[in-house]
């Protein structure tokens, strides 16, 4: 099917009020028009939902939209019911939630061809009677939004959109297109390879987004940060990431007490409050919402000035798109993060259930977490250059570790002391045991005598402290090529002979921060 730009902005005004399209949106809109794959790499906030909805709503044909989220469809069909003024028809969502009526009401609107768009959730399209049902009308495409579910390196891994390929073949043949906000080259290969589009055009948008401040601060009393926070911008929508329903219930409840608007929002409640509380939200009867991470994905409100992770994300992808629901409307967007390491044992000890595999995908991803949490770079610069986009600047002006750069200090002698404690002991201390014993709340014989190590490092603030030049590629700056474990040779004889770079230095005035790049001070 051809179309011309004149045609599309038309479309794009009446159905969508805007006079112009963003970024790749018409290059994309009209490939996929033209019956080609493509794959869409957009930041939250760029527009990836209209590139496949303006398509539906032009194409002959129901598009099929695969979407991980209830909530995500409810908002879109919402959204698209209002371009067409009594046809509620033109939009449908099928998953677990709908009634028997409902889905019978579904089923005669696509076999009479008067919806454009279905959205479906993964698990849903499995389904005998759906297959049977979709083989039954004529498909225009299928977008499958939020991809990076495909790939096991994802950050939000589905096994469900594994099989997504082998259904679209069952059903009957169409142009695909894969969206997504959050994609490293490997999670991108991934989903190309498993949708079998490798011959698709690939677009990609910049990930940077220069309207958000990043700051990482120490979770030390963090719910009177968090009152704190709020009150000095009060009136403003924000979400709050926590990551178990528990956290959310409490922290949504001590809010409101504070006399804050505030409420939970997790996949414990029911059905019925979870879509009231959204709707609260985006009506701003409310203005902060209480989530687990479930919140969010695809909600069209591009006004939230603030997202704050009560704890630290389990990956850089889900740590990026949780942050990118700040400032859709271009304009600020505060992004507050509080990180423990005992926040990153929890999550290790979660991880112990599962499949091997599984379990050394997500060590990787949290590894590269924290190496962002510690980090004394730039955040800007280490969050793209993570999605493989490079950033020149050596200074973003808009992240903690730029405005506030740390106090270094030379820190070989520190260096020795760790070396020599390492020596001492087998290997299968644990770092928070070691950092006891370098901060003198606990003693090691007649190696490092707890008044001794007491004396180099206060108790303040106990973090990670044997994070040698830590970056989230895993590599050390000092060591070009050489893994962390593989530098203890080097650590014994640099430490008394001098090493280059950032492995010499640590942050002055805090916990025991110890072989690792400078922890920025100010908040």
């Amino acid at each position: 099917m051809a179309i011309d730009s004149t045609t599309l902005h038309l479309k794009l005004k009446t159905f969508f009020g805007y006079d112009a399209f963003k970024g790749d949106q018409e290059p994309i809109i009209r490939h996929l028009v033209e019956g080609g794959n493509a794959f869409v790499l957009m930041p939250t906030g760029g527009g990836k939902s209209l590139c496949y909805q303006l398509p539906a709503l032009v194409m002959e044909g129901t598009a099929i939209v695969i979407s991980p989220l209830i909530a995500l469809m409810k908002n879109q069909v919402d959204a698209i019911r209002g371009f067409e003024a009594g046809e509620n028809g033109i939009a449908h969502f099928l998953n677990s939630s709908l009634s028997r009526a409902q889905v019978a009401e579904v089923r005669e609107d696509l076999l009479n061809g008067v919806t454009k768009l279905l959205y479906v959730a993964p698990e849903s399209l499995t389904k005998e009677e759906n297959i049977n049902l979709l083989k039954e009308i004529r498909i225009s495409f299928y977008a499958v939004d939020e991809a990076h579910c495909i790939s096991e390196w994802g950050h939000d891994f589905r096994p469900e959109y594994r099989k997504i390929r082998s259904i679209i073949e069952e059903i009957q043949p169409a142009p695909v297109i894969a969206l997504t906000a959050t994609a490293t080259p490997k999670v991108q290969s991934d989903i190309l390879k498993n949708l079998r589009i490798q011959d698709a055009r690939v677009f990609r948008s910049s990930f940077n987004r220069p309207n958000l401040y990043y700051e990482v601060r120490d979770k030390v009393e963090p719910e009177k940060d968090i009152i704190r926070f709020i009150r000095q911008n009060s009136g403003k929508s924000g979400i709050i990431y926590c990551l178990s329903r528990k956290k959310v219930e409490e922290l949504a409840q001590l809010l409101s007490i504070n006399g804050i608007r505030a409420l939970p929002y997790h996949a414990g409640l029911d059905a019925k409050t979870r879509a009231e509380n959204q709707d609260k939200f985006l009506a701003e009867e409310v203005d902060v919402i209480v989530a687990t991470i479930a919140f969010g994905m695809g909600i069209d409100k591009p006004d939230v000035r603030f997202v704050i992770h009560y704890d630290i994300p389990k990956s850089i992808e889900g740590y990026y798109q949780e942050t990118g629901r700040a400032g859709r409307d271009g304009k600020e967007g505060l992004c507050i993060t509080y990180y423990s390491y005992k926040d990153i044992q929890k999550l290790e000890k979660f991880m112990q259930g599962k499949p091997v595999a599984e379990q050394e995908i997500g060590k990787q991803l949290l590894n590269e977490t924290v190496a962002y949490a510690e980090s004394s770079q730039c955040r800007r610069k280490l969050l793209l250059n993570y999605f493989g986009e490079d950033y020149l600047a050596d200074n973003c002006g808009a992240c903690d570790n730029c405005l506030h750069p740390k106090t270094r200090f030379d820190g070989r002698e520190e260096m020795c002391l760790v070396i020599e404690l390492i020596e001492s002991l087998p290997e299968h201390f644990k770092l928070e045991h070691l950092s006891n014993i370098l901060s003198g709340n606990q003693r090691h014989g007649e190696v490092l005598p707890a008044r001794q190590a007491g004396t180099l490092w206060c108790r303040q603030r106990p973090r990670h402290p044997f994070l040698v030049g830590r970056n989230p590629s895993g590599a050390n700056p000092a060591f070009p090529g050489k893994r962390h474990r593989e530098l203890r040779p080097h650590l014994r004889n640099g430490a008394r002979q001098g090493l280059p770079g950032e492995a010499l230095r640590t942050a002055a005035g805090g916990g025991p921060h110890l072989l690792r790049r400078g922890r920025r001070r100010g908040r």
